[in-house]
């Protein structure tokens, strides 16, 4: 698969090859169960510390405030379910259900826990941002209520590239004794991931978007935030996660978390790079392409590029691309299939057509300059043809 041109990193990223190694030992000679009290079990369980203690220094909390889940959607879960519960399982609780304040761009894993919470009696309310992506604080401070149990606004986001201004909205939330939680997936890498600094009291984070394995993340839990644990059956996570750890996957993000934070400043620089020849070389090609998201450096994550193209659809052009070794994306990976245009993009203003039309590419570490050339000419390439077709068609 050499020949592939992948830049689709925001879906999910190769497991480096030291991460790999540092996990390989724990499917094979250390299988032992870390809830065994026996020499085999005691070094899962030592793996498995020496992990927390490294996504805690990444993220500068205590080694008690890192709960490992199967990976972001469930921290999202846990976040949103266990805070709105716990408010209202509060024996000062009235009978009204809390209130939720999020977003209109949040990934699904929040929506559609927001969805469920309110057909169990819950209220929320979704912010929706500018033109660009970006949410204002003002607007959140509008929003909240005397019920509010919860804000969460995801620090950075997935499709639109956009940052979100995470440190200002929790100062609102800290001045009124709300909590707040960030989905920080897509910033891991990226952005500082301090938690203190951001002002949360919870955050998401998935190991295969940092380099890591599929199927394992972690929600930091600020010490004394009241939250309702979700997924009983066993002792396991302090008693707040039931479950036998995946140790291998657990020790393999605790690398590249620690991996990916020493690396950021360097990473962040050759994809900056790479966007913005990539970004100039569409537009000077295309020009009738628009871009989608912050034109401000400083409010787009270095690695994102989303453009609309009019008169070609989205999948269309991917199918080309793929033929001609381009892995890229239309949107989210998790909404593939989806014929609903993008939520995200809807909620920024963007018309169903624009939507439609649009293309996400993520660059990564493996990324050239080379690569990128050779992209700018498979997308031109590919939009000819495509409007060929299409002028043919109609005529």
């Amino acid at each position: 698969m050499d020949d592939i041109i992948y830049l689709d990193h925001a879906a999910t990223t190769p497991v480096d090859p030291g991460v790999l190694e540092a996990m390989v030992p724990y499917f094979s000679e250390r299988y032992g169960n870390p809830s065994s009290i026996y020499h085999l079990g005691q070094e899962s369980r030592a793996a498995i510390d020496r992990a927390r203690v490294a996504a805690a220094r990444v993220l500068s909390c205590d080694v008690s405030e890192i709960v490992f889940t199967s990976g972001a959607t469930e921290s999202d879960n846990l976040a949103l379910r266990g805070t709105a519960w716990a408010a209202r399982l509060r024996p000062s609780a009235n009978d009204a259900a809390p209130h939720i304040v999020t977003t209109a761009i949040e990934h699904h894993a929040v929506l559609h826990t927001a969805h469920a919470l309110e057909r169990q009696g819950f209220a929320a309310t979704y912010i929706v941002p500018d033109s660009r992506g970006i949410i204002d604080p003002d607007a959140i401070a509008s929003a909240v209520r005397d019920d509010t149990c919860l804000i969460s606004v995801m620090y950075a986001n997935n499709e639109s590239g956009a940052i979100q201004p995470i440190q200002e909205i929790a100062a609102i939330a800290r001045n009124r004794g709300i909590p707040v939680h960030t989905d920080a997936v897509q910033a891991a890498g990226s952005l500082p991931l301090l938690v203190d600094e951001l002002g949360v009291d919870l955050l998401s984070l998935s190991a295969h978007k940092f380099y890591g394995p599929k199927g394992v993340g972690l929600l930091y839990v600020r010490r004394g935030a009241l939250i309702d644990f979700q997924q009983a059956g066993g002792g396991q996570e302090q008693g707040r996660r039931g479950g036998t750890e995946d140790v291998p996957g657990i020790v393999g993000q605790g690398v590249a978390l620690e991996q990916a934070d020493s690396w950021r400043e360097a990473y962040t620089e050759h994809c900056r790079g790479l966007r913005d020849r990539l970004y100039a070389g569409l537009l000077s090609a295309i020009p009738d392409a628009t871009v989608n998201g912050p034109l401000d450096s400083s409010q787009r994550l270095p690695n994102n590029v989303n453009i609309s193209i009019p008169g070609v659809q989205g999948e269309t052009l991917l199918l080309s691309l793929d033929v001609l070794g381009i892995a890229a994306s239309a949107g989210s990976a998790c909404t593939t299939g989806n014929t609903e245009p993008s939520h995200v993009l809807r909620a920024m203003g963007l018309s169903d057509e624009a939507c439609r039309s649009s293309l996400r590419f993520t660059v990564g570490r493996s990324n050239t300059e080379e690569q990128i050339d050779a992209t700018i000419d498979a997308v031109v390439e590919s939009v000819g043809r495509v409007r060929a077709l299409t002028t043919s068609h109609a005529s």
